[in-house]
């Protein structure tokens, strides 16, 4: 078992993807503090626990888990959940942060508590999470993080809430492994792709739909997405991740899709264009000539307007 004598968190462990992560971790002898508030797919509250029934699966294999039921939202909530992991198991060796909700609508249908309700979860949940657990995984020099972004980090219609708060992780996690990696802490993100109740539903696929009939969508992206894989491909990469012979690997981004990893380059120039004369300052007509035959070269309007 790879991650024998490990402990940490994973939010989000009730269902889908985290359910997943969850159980491998454990699997591979680690001890699990199984959080999930048990909210609806858009935050609402209910009355569900499915963090115990993660913990008995868990235990049932003679497995170690114990339940958590806080928002990641709240800061001092995410706090006492850290030392929860430390007094229960003695430390705290790595963080999965899954925990998410959608409020899906057009930016101008979106209202304010829209925004902010999903930049607390998904970001500020993200940032409340390695904020507590850095400051013990400092004094042992050890520790991985693992946050969950998404491919809407790219832009997602409808999303636009989401799409930014994923996005942030990105951003977020590169900082943390700058920073904490002397310490040896790596942190790294994941984008998945995974059939669970936040990705697929009659309401998603109805807008798939729409996209496709609106040529937003190509057939074979809407028939990819319809044969969506199961969260279970997901787990084995997060789990490698919180492993000690992850040690190396550090401020990355992976897609992991049933029988696909990928990773994500960033900072790379990809095209440039200069000026040597009159001080090298680009007039605006200049711009206008070159830059569509230059820069822009061959790369379409990724939302050309309606024809009328």
């Amino acid at each position: 078992m790879n991650l024998q004598g490990k402990a940490g968190i994973v939010t989000g462990a009730g269902r889908g993807i985290g359910r997943a992560v969850a159980l491998l971790l454990a699997k591979e002898g680690a001890s699990v503090v199984v959080n999930d508030p048990g909210f609806g797919r858009g935050g609402e509250a209910t009355e569900e626990k499915p963090a115990d029934a993660v913990v008995a699966e868990i235990q049932a294999f003679q497995g170690r888990a114990s339940a958590n039921y806080s928002s990641v939202a709240d800061y001092a909530a995410t706090g006492r959940m850290v030392a929860q992991c430390v007094d229960t198991y003695g430390k705290i060796d790595f963080v999965v942060n899954i925990a998410g909700m959608l409020r899906e609508r057009m930016i101008w249908n979106m209202t304010e508590d829209d925004f902010d309700q999903v930049i607390a979860v998904h970001l500020k949940g993200n940032w409340n999470m390695c904020h507590h657990a850095i400051k013990v995984m400092r004094g042992a020099r050890y520790g991985r993080i693992v946050n969950f972004s998404s491919d809407a980090f790219k832009g997602s219609v409808g999303q636009c809430n989401y799409a930014a708060a994923k996005a942030g992780i990105i951003g977020l996690t590169r900082s943390i492994a700058r920073e904490a990696g002397r310490y040896g802490i790596t942190a790294n993100a994941m984008c998945p792709m995974a059939a669970t109740r936040m990705t697929v539903n009659d309401g998603v696929i109805a807008g798939w739909k729409r996209r496709l009939e609106r040529g937003l969508l190509t057939q074979a992206q809407y028939e990819s997405r319809m044969a969506m894989p199961g969260p279970e491909f997901v787990a084995p990469m997060v789990a490698y991740l919180c492993t000690e012979e992850s040690r190396d690997i550090n401020g990355q981004l992976f897609h992991a899709e049933r029988s696909m990893i990928h990773t994500y380059q960033f900072g790379e120039e990809a095209r440039a264009i200069y000026k040597y004369d009159d001080g090298g300052m680009f007039s605006v007509n200049e711009l206008i000539e070159t830059v569509p035959a230059s820069l822009m070269n061959g790369i379409p309007n990724v939302a050309p307007p309606d024809e009328q």
